[in-house]
C-alpha cells in the first residue's frame, strides 16, 4: 500500500513538473480596465484574446470600481504579474495603489499603455514619466514639450509652444512609418506600412524621459482638437506637416513600458484591432516589456505600404487552417491562405521533411473533389518547382479535367525533367 502511495506521489510530482515546463515562457498578465470613454468593454476582451492566442501570455482582466466609486478598494497585487496592460482612462487610483504600481515598474515590471490610456492620470508625475507622452484631460505646456518628428526626420523634443495636448484625426486607414529599425520591437518591420481604420491620436506632450520613438504616423493626417479624454470639439486648421509618434518604448527604473496609440476599439474589436500591424506590434511590445527581448518573427501577413491586412479572428494563420481554407479558394477574393502556404515553403528552405509534409497536404487538396479549380491551379504551380515523385500520380490524375489541363501539363513537364 505504501509503495503504491509513493508511486502516486511520484506521478503527481512528475505531472506538476511537466505542467511547469509547459508553462515556462508564458507570462502572467494583468489587464486593468473598467473606466474610460474609449469602448473598454470591447477592447479589453480583445486584448486578452490577442495576448492569450499568442501562446506567450496568460491574461486576466481586472476592473476598477465604476466612475465615482471607492478607489481605496482597488488594490491589485502587481508583483504577481510579469506584465500589466493598461486599458484605462478613468478616475485616479488611491495613493497606495499608485505607490505600489511605481514600485512594481521600478523593480522591473513590464507595462503596455494601450491607446487612450495615454490620456489617464494627468496629475500623476510618475505615470507621465512612464508613458513618455500623453494628451487630453487638461494637459498643457506644464506637462512638458510637444514631441514629434519633423518632415526632415529630426526628432523634436523642445517645442515649448503653449497650448493643450491632444488632437485626433478622423478615423481612416493611414500609413505608419517605422522610425527605429533596430529596436527589438520594430526590428524587421517594413519602413512603411498601413494601419486599418484607426483613430490616430497626436499633438502629445510629456517629459519624454528615457523614451525612444519607434514609429510615427504619416504627416498628411488632419487633426481636430479634443479638449477632454474623448476626442471631440471643433475642427481646427491642420498643423504644420509633421510625423506624430504612434509607438514608443520607455524605460523607468528597471521597468520597460511600451506605449501604443494604435487600436481604437469598436464592438467586437473592429478593423483597427484586427489590423495585423496593431496585433503584431502589440505582441512584440508586450514581450519586450515583459522580458527586454523579442523572439517573435515578423508575421508573413504584416502589412506594407500597399494596403492594410486584417485578422478577423485576431489569431495568426496556421498551416492546418491555410490548407482547410485553400480548398474553397476563389480567384476574385483574398490570396491570404495561398500567400501563407508559399511563405511556409520559403521558410522551410532545404528541410526535406517539412517540404514533404507540405507536399502531402497539397496532394490531399488535389485529390479533394470539393476543392475549387482555382485552388488546384495554384497548388499545381507550386508543385511544378518544389514537388517530388510523391505528387506525380496525383497530378496525372487531374489531366482529364479540362479546366486543369494546361496547369497539369505545365506541372508534369517540369516535374519529369
Amino acid at each position: 500500500m505504501k509503495k503504491q502511495y509513493k508511486i502516486l506521489l511520484l506521478a503527481a510530482a512528475l505531472t506538476a513538473l511537466i505542467s511547469a515546463c509547459q508553462k515556462e515562457g508564458v507570462y502572467k498578465t494583468l489587464i486593468i480596465t473598467g473606466q474610460g470613454e474609449h469602448n473598454w468593454e470591447y477592447s479589453s476582451p480583445v486584448l486578452k484574446q490577442i495576448l492569450d492566442g499568442s501562446g506567450m501570455f496568460s491574461a486576466e482582466i481586472l476592473k476598477t470600481p465604476a466612475k465615482g466609486g471607492d478607489m481605496s478598494a482597488f488594490n491589485p497585487k502587481f508583483s504577481k504579474y510579469k506584465l500589466v496592460v493598461l486599458d484605462y482612462s478613468g478616475d485616479s487610483w488611491s495613493d497606495a495603489t499608485k505607490a505600489a504600481f511605481v514600485d512594481y515598474v521600478k523593480n522591473g515590471g513590464g507595462v503596455v499603455v494601450y491607446h487612450a490610456s495615454c490620456s489617464a492620470f494627468p496629475e500623476w508625475k510618475e505615470y507621465n514619466e512612464m508613458t513618455g507622452l500623453g494628451g487630453f484631460n487638461g494637459r498643457d505646456e506644464s506637462a512638458g514639450p510637444f514631441v514629434y518628428v519633423s518632415r526632415d526626420g529630426d526628432v523634436v523634443v523642445d517645442d515649448t509652444t503653449k497650448g493643450a495636448a491632444g488632437k485626433v484625426a478622423e478615423r481612416s486607414d493611414f500609413e505608419v512609418r517605422t522610425l527605429n529599425t533596430e529596436h527589438p520591437i520594430t526590428k524587421g518591420l517594413p519602413v512603411r506600412w498601413m494601419q486599418a481604420s484607426d483613430e490616430m491620436l497626436g499633438n502629445l506632450r510629456g517629459p519624454g524621459l528615457n523614451m525612444e520613438i519607434l514609429a510615427t504616423n504619416s504627416p498628411r493626417m488632419q487633426f481636430r482638437r479634443a479638449p477632454g479624454a474623448v476626442p471631440g470639439g471643433q475642427r481646427q486648421a491642420p498643423p504644420s506637416p509633421r510625423f506624430e509618434p504612434v509607438l514608443m518604448a520607455i524605460k523607468y527604473g528597471n521597468g520597460r513600458i511600451f506605449n501604443t496609440l494604435l487600436g481604437h476599439a469598436d464592438e467586437g474589436g473592429g478593423p483597427a484591432m484586427q489590423s495585423v500591424g496593431f496585433i503584431a506590434t502589440l505582441l512584440r511590445g508586450a514581450e519586450w516589456a515583459a522580458t527586454g527581448a523579442v523572439t517573435q518573427e515578423v508575421p508573413y501577413d504584416f502589412p506594407t505600404a500597399a494596403g492594410t491586412m486584417l485578422r478577423p479572428d485576431f489569431v495568426p494563420v496556421t498551416i492546418d487552417k491555410a490548407f482547410k481554407e485553400i480548398i474553397s479558394y476563389d480567384i476574385t477574393k483574398s490570396t491570404k491562405y495561398y500567400t501563407f502556404i508559399r511563405s511556409q515553403i520559403a521558410e522551410a528552405g532545404d528541410n526535406e521533411q517539412v517540404l514533404l509534409d507540405i507536399e502531402k497536404r497539397m496532394v490531399n487538396v488535389l485529390k479533394n473533389p470539393e476543392a475549387t479549380a482555382e485552388a488546384k491551379k495554384l497548388l499545381l504551380r507550386e508543385l511544378s518547382w518544389m514537388g517530388t515523385d510523391y505528387c506525380v500520380q496525383a497530378v496525372k490524375d487531374l489531366s482529364s479535367n479540362p479546366e486543369l489541363t494546361e496547369a497539369v501539363d505545365f506541372a508534369l513537364t517540369r516535374l519529369q525533367k
